[in-house]
């Protein structure tokens, strides 16, 4: 039977800081804010760095700021 790999995938993180309110904007735009795990204007947060959340910063790319 082969044996089940067990290299450690090195996980990448991005920092996110939400600099907007979502008022006035598109109330799924403060959906995804939330789920990001944003509460309010120059809150941080550190999420993993995969292509769903990728895509949620794609969608409120213009409310955040984004460093690798």
């Amino acid at each position: 039977m082969a044996r089940a790999k067990t290299a450690a995938a090195k996980v990448a993180y991005v920092t996110v800081m939400q600099l907007k309110s979502p008022i006035g904007f598109n109330k799924s735009q403060g959906v995804v804010l939330r789920s990001l795990g944003l509460r309010r204007i120059r809150h941080s947060v550190t999420v993993q760095d995969t292509p769903s959340i990728r895509g949620m910063l794609r969608t409120v790319r213009h409310l955040v700021e984004v460093q690798e």
